[in-house]
């Protein structure tokens, strides 16, 4: 599994600041939950369609499931935002200063994970992974075309 080849743009370069939203949680299980409420309340907000809303709100759940469960990370950041005309993009920092990549994960047909980033590459119109300039830690993001 790899991102599709697309050129990292940064969230923080919108705009508008009502075109960006972040929020930092702790890297706990609950606030996956948190992050999937402000995704969905700011995408409506902004006026996207449910289905590009939905699309948005299981893809930030996985990309911070991921951070909370598989890094050492106390706290993850969260960004959403409309960077170009017709595409948003969602965004996941972890604080993991290990340098380590991301590892590669081949589930097999009875394990109950392992399946996010696949999950991710299906529905996003372009994913990858990039060093964080917020938190030094991976930056996992992913673009949906609205």
């Amino acid at each position: 599994m790899s991102p599709h080849a697309t050129t990292p743009r940064d969230l923080l370069d919108v705009d508008a600041p009502d075109r960006a939203h972040w929020l930092e949680l702790p890297s706990h299980r609950s606030s996956v939950r948190v992050a999937r409420r402000s995704v969905r309340a700011r995408l409506t907000g902004w006026g996207l369609s449910r289905e590009v809303c939905e699309d948005a709100v299981l893809l930030v759940s996985e990309l911070a499931t991921n951070a909370v469960i598989h890094t050492l990370s106390v706290r993850i950041l969260c960004g959403m935002g409309l960077v170009a005309d017709g595409c948003v993009r969602l965004e996941v920092h972890d604080h993991d200063y290990s340098g380590s990549s991301l590892p590669r994960r081949d589930p097999g047909p009875d394990d109950e994970g392992g399946r996010g980033l696949l999950l991710v590459e299906q529905l996003a119109d372009s994913w990858g992974v990039d060093r964080s300039r917020l938190t030094s830690g991976h930056a996992v993001w992913a673009t949906l075309v609205v």
